[in-house]
């Protein structure tokens, strides 16, 4: 199993930062004690290549980057018409050379599976781009049979969420080869820290699965404890 951990982001929270070893910014100190993150302003603006070239030189060989697809295609086409932005957010961050890891495709709750646009959009991601994708479906209509098998046929794995909206939600599902844990902080989303508890049950979670790649990304950042979270998820899993 290739193990990543991580946050969204890359800050250090004041408390945490000592932590970490040295570096010439807030990136390349933590990447001395993780080994992933995620790009997820790439979700609000484009990015020229040269950032993330930049982002790229910060980090040593092994780094991995997950790349939040932009809003413009997930929420605001809702995967439709979109072969020009797509192209567009592909081209940028091919920048990140062998360190872009995965592309990550949330989309929001309200989106409901439909066979015909979800196919042809995930196809046409699958002819521009061949490495790993992960969906992070909220609706909960993505979470039935039908679906599922779309992705395992399209190669698109799909996130394992904490909240979980349904309790499937909770469990990676699509292709299985890549198994992508997204903990969002629970009860409160974005604010709550895991205890040690929480944090063990997360990680027999981990444990169990059977997939060759494995991804551990903490989102609640709000409050600094998504940094503290994978640095212990790190020690709980070797």
């Amino acid at each position: 199993m290739s193990l990543y951990i991580g946050t969204a982001g890359w800050a250090l929270p004041r408390m945490h930062r000592a932590r970490f070893g040295g570096g010439g910014s807030n990136l390349a100190r933590y990447a001395t004690q993780l080994n992933a993150a995620e790009i997820n302003t790439s979700f609000y603006r484009p990015h020229k290549p040269a950032i993330y070239a930049r982002w790229a030189a910060a980090v040593p060989a092994d780094f991995r980057f997950a790349v939040k697809m932009p809003k413009a295609i997930t929420h605001e086409a809702r995967l439709k018409g979109a072969s020009a932005l797509l192209d567009a957010f592909l081209e940028q961050s091919a920048a990140l050379g062998g360190k872009r890891g995965l592309l990550l495709v949330q989309l929001p709750p309200s989106h409901v599976f439909e066979a015909r646009p979800a196919r042809t959009f995930f196809g046409l991601l699958r002819r521009r781009f061949s490495g790993p994708v992960v969906c992070e479906p909220r609706h909960a209509s993505w979470f039935e049979e039908g679906a599922d098998r779309l992705l395992k046929d399209l190669h698109i794995s799909r996130a394992a969420a904490d909240p979980a909206r349904v309790p499937a939600a909770a469990e990676p599902g699509g292709d299985p080869r890549l198994a992508y844990f997204r903990w969002h902080g629970s009860p409160r989303m974005y604010y709550s820290d895991y205890d040690a508890a929480a944090l063990d049950a997360l990680a027999a979670q981990v444990r169990a699965s059977r997939a060759a790649q494995v991804w551990c990304m903490f989102d609640n950042t709000t409050l600094g404890h998504a940094t503290a979270n994978a640095l212990a998820m790190r020690k709980l899993l070797g």
